[in-house]
C-alpha cells in the first residue's frame, strides 16, 4: 500500500500574503523616492582639525581641506571639556592651546566651522 504524502514548506495562502506584502512595501519605497518624501541628503564638506595633548594643555590645529575656500573667516569654535574658544581664525595651520586642569583624565574635544552657504559642520569630535 502506497500513500502519497504531500509536503509543502509554506501553504499557498501564506505564500500569497507574503507576495502581496512585499509588493506593497516596494510600492511604498518607490513612491517615497518619486514624490520626494525621502528628503534630500546634505553633502558634507571636507575640512578638518586635529587635537593632541601638549603638557598641561590640549593643542587643536586647524588643517583645512578641499573645501577650505568656502569656510567663513573666524568661524572656528573649539570646546574642550567646559572651556570654549569661539570665533577663532580659520587660517590653515593655526594652532590653539587650551589649558586643562587635570592631566590624568581624557577631555572631549569638539571643533566646528561655518561655511559661506550658512551651514555649520563639526570637523573634530574626539577624546584626548
Amino acid at each position: 500500500m502506497r500513500t502519497n504524502i504531500r509536503e509543502e514548506a509554506v501553504s499557498p495562502v501564506i505564500g500569497v500574503i507574503l507576495m502581496i506584502a512585499i509588493t506593497v512595501i516596494l510600492a511604498a519605497v518607490i513612491a517615497a523616492f518619486v514624490f520626494g518624501m525621502a528628503g534630500s541628503i546634505p553633502t558634507l564638506k571636507t575640512v578638518a582639525a586635529t587635537a593632541v595633548r601638549n603638557g598641561p594643555a590640549i593643542q587643536v590645529t586647524y588643517i583645512g581641506g578641499k573645501d577650505q575656500a568656502s569656510v567663513v573667516d573666524n568661524s572656528l569654535n573649539i570646546t574642550v571639556g567646559d572651556t570654549k574658544l569661539d570665533n577663532q581664525p580659520t587660517a590653515v595651520g593655526s594652532s590653539y592651546n587650551i589649558p586643562i586642569t587635570d592631566v590624568n583624565i581624557r577631555y572631549h574635544v569638539i571643533a566646528t566651522v561655518a561655511f559661506d552657504d550658512g551651514t555649520t559642520q563639526v570637523i573634530l569630535d574626539t577624546m584626548v
